[in-house]
This record gives C-alpha cells, sequence and structure tokens, in this order.
C-alpha cells in the first residue's frame, strides 16, 4: 500500500511561527511537522511542547526540531523568520536589510539541498522577500508564494462587514492588492456583498446604511497591523492561521481564491515584481492569477504600489551584487 505523507517545514520559531504551528497541529493539516530556527535548542523545546499537546487533540501529527537543510523533504515551507534585533516603528521596509540578509543566507542553502517544494512567505517586508526567494530559489514562480495583501483583505471585509451592519465577513468578497504595506489599495470596484456589486447594494440600501465611507474603511484595513502592534508589540495570529491556511490549501488542492504576493510577467502591466493579487491556491503553489479589471484610478495606484516594490527589489540586488564584487 502506498502512503503520502504530509510533510510541512517552518523556518523561523518566532510568534507567528508558534501560531502557525499551532493551528497546523488542531486543525491536523500536515502529518509531520518540522520546525527550524538558528537558536537550535529553542526550536527544540518548542518541539517537544507541542508534541507534549497532541494527545488531548484530534491531531496525530509527528513534530521533529531539524536543522535548516532537513527542511528540504518538506512538502511546503513556512517562512516566518526575522531579524530579532529589528522592530519596525511606521514601515515594514524597515526591516528590509536584515530579512534580505536572511535570505541570502536560507535560500540558498535549502537549494543546495534539494528543496522541489513551495515556498509560502510571511517574512517581511513580504513582496520583497518573495521576489528574492524566487531570485535565488531556482523554483518556478508558481512555487513562490508571499502571503501578501491576504491578511489585508481580511481586514477589509471586516471592516465593511461593521460598516453593513454585521453581515458575514465571508459573505462579502474584498480585496487590498499592491504592496503589504503602506500602498496598497482595495479593489473597490471589485467588492461584492453575496455577489452584488457594492455600488448596487449601497444604492438600495441607502435608507440603512448611507454610502459607505470607503476612504477610512481602507486606511483603517491598511494600518490595522499597526492597531494591534501598538497594543501587544506583534501580531502573530492572524498571520500565523494565513500561514496554516496557505499550507491547508496546498496540500489539500482545494483551489482557493485568496490573494497573495505572487511574481508577475505581464499581469496587470507589471513585469518582474512581486506583488499582492487574487490567486487560485492549490496542489502546484498558484494554480492561476485572477486578472480584475480595475477602474482607472485603481490601475494607477496599482501601478505605483508595483513600482515601489520594485524599487526596492533593484536596490536590494544592486547593493547584494556590489558587496559581492568586492
Amino acid at each position: 500500500m502506498s502512503e503520502t505523507v504530509r510533510k510541512v517545514g517552518i523556518v523561523g520559531i518566532g510568534n507567528v511561527g508558534k501560531a502557525a504551528a499551532s493551528a497546523i497541529l488542531h486543525e491536523n493539516i500536515a502529518d509531520e511537522l518540522y520546525i527550524s530556527d538558528i537558536d537550535s535548542e529553542r526550536a527544540k523545546g518548542e518541539a517537544w511542547d507541542f508534541a507534549d499537546s497532541i494527545e488531548v487533540t484530534p491531531s496525530r501529527t509527528r513534530v521533529f526540531e531539524v536543522p535548516l537543510e532537513g527542511l528540504a523533504q518538506c512538502d511546503v515551507i513556512l517562512v516566518s523568520v526575522t531579524e530579532r534585533s529589528q522592530i519596525p516603528q511606521g514601515s515594514r521596509l524597515e526591516l528590509l536589510k536584515g530579512t534580505a540578509a536572511i535570505a541570502y543566507d536560507i535560500v540558498p542553502k535549502l537549494r543546495e539541498a534539494g528543496f522541489k517544494g513551495i515556498y509560502v512567505i510571511a517574512t517581511n517586508p513580504c513582496d520583497i522577500i518573495t521576489y528574492l526567494f524566487y531570485h535565488l530559489s531556482g523554483l518556478p514562480k508558481n512555487q513562490v508564494i508571499g502571503t501578501g495583501t491576504a491578511l489585508d483583505s481580511m481586514r477589509l471585509r471586516r471592516q465593511i462587514s461593521e460598516a453593513l451592519g454585521g453581515i458575514d465577513p465571508r459573505s462579502i468578497s474584498a480585496y487590498m492588492v499592491g504592496e503589504h504595506g503602506d500602498s496598497q489599495i482595495a479593489a473597490w470596484s471589485h467588492v461584492r456583498i453575496g455577489g452584488q456589486s457594492l455600488d448596487e447594494y449601497e444604492a438600495e440600501n441607502s435608507d440603512r446604511f448611507g454610502k459607505l465611507d470607503r476612504d477610512k474603511i481602507e486606511d483603517t484595513a491598511r494600518h490595522f497591523g499597526w492597531e494591534i502592534h501598538k497594543r501587544k508589540g506583534n501580531t502573530q495570529f492572524g498571520i500565523g492561521n494565513q500561514l496554516a491556511f496557505f499550507a491547508k490549501s496546498i496540500l489539500n488542492d482545494a483551489r482557493n481564491v485568496t490573494p497573495a504576493s505572487v511574481i508577475l510577467e505581464g499581469e496587470y502591466g507589471q513585469k518582474d515584481v512581486a506583488a499582492g493579487v487574487p490567486i487560485v491556491l492549490g496542489r502546484d503553489g498558484v494554480k492561476e492569477i485572477l486578472h480584475f479589471h480595475l477602474s482607472g484610478k485603481e490601475q494607477e495606484s496599482f501601478n505605483a504600489s508595483a513600482e515601489l516594490i520594485k524599487g526596492y527589489i533593484d536596490q536590494t540586488l544592486a547593493e547584494r551584487e556590489g558587496t559581492a564584487a568586492q
């Protein structure tokens, strides 16, 4: 009898990595979970602690602490590493120097170890780090995915839900696109309430809700992570559960539609950049990039966001090549 063992790895077992691991275990997403961290003793302790929790859950996932190269056997590697000495004050871009150095360290090692699976990246700044993983890994673009604006889109749907009197956010289709950062935008032209366009829904319910303050809703969704960060010093459960959701969608070939940061090669008028757009997610990673026809203003803002990301990518690559040439 042939047996397929679902293997998920996590590199970086800080707050986000632990939240992702917990969700994977308690949802029984993987048969085997491998965790790796530069602090191997800490990772070993986390693995043992997770193993202690399994007997009282439906999960039978086996948990292992491994060196980085041990993750090469996994189907999916979730990336949540960060430079621990850096705490951003106003922008995820502040983390770039430290996290880019980490990418240049770990990706070649995993490539040499033979990793052929799918990367799902939450490390910030997510779009730039996603591109670096693609650039360094040698993997096809469908196998390198950033969580991108997935969590921001959930925040957008929740804000719209509250403005509309509590409609279940899962009945709302709404996407933030572009950078996972300050330049992201809401694709208002494609917001649907149970399949009905937001414009139509507002017009038919103007006596109940009036017209939504779209600028305020969008700005709240864009900066909501910082509101959490100000109060508790980090964000972990939202993004940790997003990582677990991506792993589950891939392993189950669920073909979910979700925003993600992916490599664009002509889609949305952009090339050679990673940015957040809606995709179909399944066993091979990115099965399809959905091309929304944005309004003129939305496309202009999306272009500006993509150019911002591209500028930081070019700068990072140039700095690295300059250092290597010395």
